[in-house]
């Protein structure tokens, strides 16, 4: 299964329609919050089904983190501000233990994040809008099938 995660796009369609260039060949995307509403711009683009949570800059009324199962591997998606993860991934990687799940996927920081310890796979997309850290403007694209491959997208 191809999902694309994008996350952090702050509302800037320039780089979002871009993105989305790549994303329609996906069939599921995740969007990690800041901007919700652009994950509501993305799924009208492409017909894809979009999941998309809050962000620390969101107001809406929707959920700020879920776990899902996707092709037998279990999702931890979330933002990542309740976490601290701009300081450390000690805190996300405890509830993913107490969560149980395979892969945790955050946003937040604007700076891509590609790592596996102790069997869990931690990925955040970076962001197409306000890159940070030497970051270039980028996003995922998760391939699951009996392992999961990872391709960062920079535009």
């Amino acid at each position: 299964m191809k999902i694309g995660v994008i996350g952090d796009t702050h509302r800037n369609y320039k780089y979002i329609d871009k993105a989305i260039q790549y994303l329609k060949e996906c069939e599921l995307i995740l969007h990690t919050g800041d901007n919700f509403q652009d994950s509501n711009y993305i799924h009208k683009v492409t017909g894809i089904d979009t999941v998309g949570i809050k962000g620390n800059c969101d107001f809406e009324n929707v959920e700020d983190e879920i776990v899902f199962d996707v092709k037998g591997y279990r999702i931890f998606l979330c933002h990542g501000h309740k976490y601290d993860i701009k300081y450390s991934l000690k805190t996300i990687k405890r509830k993913a233990l107490e969560s149980n799940v395979d892969i945790v996927i955050f946003g937040h920081s604007h700076i891509p994040v590609n790592y596996k310890e102790d069997d869990i796979l931690f990925l955040n997309p970076g962001s197409v809008a306000l890159p940070r850290g030497n970051s270039s403007r980028q996003f995922i694209i998760m391939n699951i099938d009996s392992k999961v491959d990872i391709q960062n997208i920079i535009l």
